[in-house]
């Protein structure tokens, strides 16, 4: 948080916004106050949205956001027929997130480990065993290279 924080101004000036996914209750005030903070500062940014991650699980994002939609359901805001791909997604850490086309996994490792599980639904994977700290913008390319040649069926045919 606090590299982030300090980083703050250039990602203004990059126009980079900032979005915080993950439980922030169990931060403390202090850090919450800087993750808002981060946020509101860089709400502008239209050029690169930087989602950072804190104590983020998929399955707890998904517990949470089905505990507020029945909440919703029973004081009678939402009526269970309505409940759909959207008002899910609508509930999650990401709403308004657009859902990612490409996850790189690094270090060798070919699973999700419990990150973005509804949101990769249709998210295509590229898998190299470089660890993070080494993986260079060049092997970045390369992986975007190849995903461009793929066909996105989207759960089609």
């Amino acid at each position: 948080c606090a590299s982030v924080t300090k980083e703050t101004p250039e990602l203004i000036e990059q126009g980079v916004r900032v979005q915080i996914i993950g439980r922030r209750d169990r931060f403390s005030e202090d850090v919450r106050e800087r993750l808002l903070h981060i946020e509101e500062s860089t709400k502008g940014g239209d050029k690169l949205t930087l989602v950072l991650a804190f104590d983020y699980s998929s399955r707890d994002e998904l517990v949470r956001a089905t505990r507020e939609v029945a909440e919703k359901v029973k004081s009678g805001e939402l009526c269970s027929e309505d409940i759909n791909d959207e008002v899910i997604s609508a509930h999650l850490d990401t709403a308004g997130i657009p859902d990612p086309d490409l996850i790189i996994r690094t270090s060798g490792e070919e699973r999700l480990s419990n990150f973005l599980l509804w949101q990769a639904a249709y998210s295509e994977f590229a898998f190299t065993d470089t660890l993070w700290p080494d993986f260079t913008p060049e092997e970045f390319e390369s992986i975007v290279e190849e995903y461009r040649t793929r066909e996105r069926r989207y759960g089609g045919r």
